[in-house]
């Protein structure tokens, strides 16, 4: 027994009997520059089965695609998983006695048992150059003419130096596994590939390495997602012939754009950065995906991280793919919002007035009437576009069917409320200046919209706006709303 599987054993052992160890979970994403929304959601699924029974969530880096590495990524890496609350407890930043936890770093690791496992008659040296693949691939199944090949034979052409890459050896026979989510899945293991194990170069490949790594790191259960399906037979033949425990797979269903295709950066779909550079909240996008795949119990939509390690359950993930539904985030994202204290939220649109707005107006006025009807903050500008200056001109938009309006009796009216307003101070009471409103309608004999709307349009010239004539009165102040309606009064007299 290695010292790796010693420490295992060791670890199981707790009290009387025999105990399984702690839960242990990873994260083991490639620093490609981003976070896929797939990726994070597998993220999330693994802390969340690992933090349910007080386990352990490990952070490894999977770099051995030194052509796909970005600079910079796994500081975004770290970045999400710290924004989004998946506070790892083991990482390249936090050992926990089972590192390195970068890929790049472990490569002696990954060449001792890559040559162990030929010795074990679990894989075999070729050195097949690109052709001879080719060549030798029926109904894409590589078949390694190096199976052929005597001891000698090999020891010759390693005393060469030959080139040579270590493929897996997949003996006659089915192999049989169990998936938390897909349930039993038994395969012919002459339809499973001779893949590479270890390259050329000393690299291994993401088939052997994530292997060893979560054999090593004591990885109880596996999340990824359900493409790895295929695969999984190839890597249990690499655990039995090791003799090693195989863990707990859970495989989940990818996440859709649509019912035909995949989320892609490629195509434009949006990664976590993205929705949080367009003003989504990371609780809100970390609720919404924990819903990509997983079904809670009951009706209930909205839940905190903590709330979603209480009620997580593997039993309810989905075999089916989950679509992402842009409506759906909008809508629960606003419910965040609305959710936020007034500070909290003037403090988070705050970047955006001090962009946009050069007018002295009252801001948390503003904040207040934009909580309760926007989805995400990225909506701010185009709601705020009129409070510098009015929006183009255009008598037309004095027209509303609902209303009762047009541009003749929105004269009429807007002459009225200027008389008004003219000897009223109290721009900062919204209940005083909506009494005002009422208190004129009254008098005049008409219906509050009457008066209301053509205020709210003279205001804006928008035929949607944040608030309506009270609330954009109270932010633009007596004077420039005094100005805007009369710039209104002029343009409907010329008509």
């Amino acid at each position: 027994m290695d010292i790796y599987n010693f420490k295992t054993l060791l670890e199981k052992i707790q009290g009387d009997g025999m105990k399984f160890m702690k839960i242990r979970t990873r994260f083991a994403p490639s620093p490609t520059g981003y976070m896929h929304i797939g990726n994070l959601r597998t993220a999330l699924y693994g802390y969340l089965i690992a933090k349910k029974d007080d386990g352990d969530f490990i952070l490894r880096i999977e770099d051995t695609d030194q052509a796909r590495e970005v600079a910079g990524a796994i500081d975004v890496i770290y970045q999400t998983l710290s924004d989004t609350g998946l506070e790892y407890d083991e990482g390249p930043d936090k050992d926990g006695g089972y590192g390195p936890y970068i890929q790049s770093q472990r490569l002696e690791i990954y060449q001792k048992y890559a040559h162990e496992l030929v010795k074990l008659n679990g894989a075999h040296y070729c050195f097949c150059n690109q052709e001879n693949v080719k060549g030798n691939k029926e109904d894409q199944i590589f078949k390694d003419p190096c199976h052929q090949l005597s001891d000698e034979e090999i020891e010759k052409l390693l005393s060469e130096n030959k080139p040579y890459v270590i493929r897996q050896t997949i003996k006659q026979g089915q192999t049989t596994f169990n998936d938390e989510v897909y349930g039993e899945i038994t395969v012919d293991n002459d339809t499973l590939d001779e893949g590479v194990l270890l390259k050329s170069d000393g690299y291994p490949t993401y088939n052997f390495a994530n292997i060893i790594d979560d054999h090593l790191m004591s990885i109880t259960h596996v999340v990824r997602g359900n493409e790895y399906l295929a695969s999984t037979p190839k890597y249990n033949i690499i655990y039995q012939t090791f003799n090693w425990e195989i863990p707990t797979y859970i495989h989940v269903p990818p996440v859709m754009k649509d019912e035909q295709h995949k989320l892609s950066k490629r195509n434009g779909d949006a990664s976590y950065q993205d929705l949080i550079k367009q003003g989504y909240l990371n609780e809100a996008v970390i609720n919404y995906i924990a819903l990509l795949g997983w079904a809670p119990e009951g009706e209930e939509e909205i839940f905190s991280l903590s709330e979603l390690i209480k009620n997580f359950d593997i039993k309810r993930i989905s075999k089916a793919p989950a679509i992402f539904d842009l409506d759906k985030l909008k809508w629960m994202n606003g419910l965040y919002l609305r959710n936020l204290t007034l500070e909290n939220f003037h403090q988070l649109a705050m970047p955006y007035y001090q962009k946009i707005i050069t007018r002295d107006v009252d801001l948390l006025e503003l904040s207040q009437v934009l909580q309760l009807r926007i989805s995400y903050l990225n909506e701010i500008p185009e709601m705020i576009d009129f409070i510098n200056e009015p929006c183009n001109a255009d008598e037309t938009l004095f027209k509303n069917k609902k209303m009762k309006t047009n541009p003749e009796n929105s004269l009429e009216a807007l002459i009225w409320v200027r008389d008004a307003l003219s000897t009223f101070d109290n721009f900062n009471d919204d209940l005083a200046l909506h009494d005002l409103f009422i208190n004129l309608a009254q008098e005049k004999e008409v219906k509050n919209g009457r008066i209301m709307y053509p205020v709210r349009v003279a205001l804006t010239f928008k035929s949607f706006t944040p608030g309506g004539a009270v609330e954009i009165a109270h932010i633009l102040g007596k004077n420039e709303s005094l100005k805007r309606i009369d710039l209104a009064i002029k343009l409907l007299s010329m008509k």
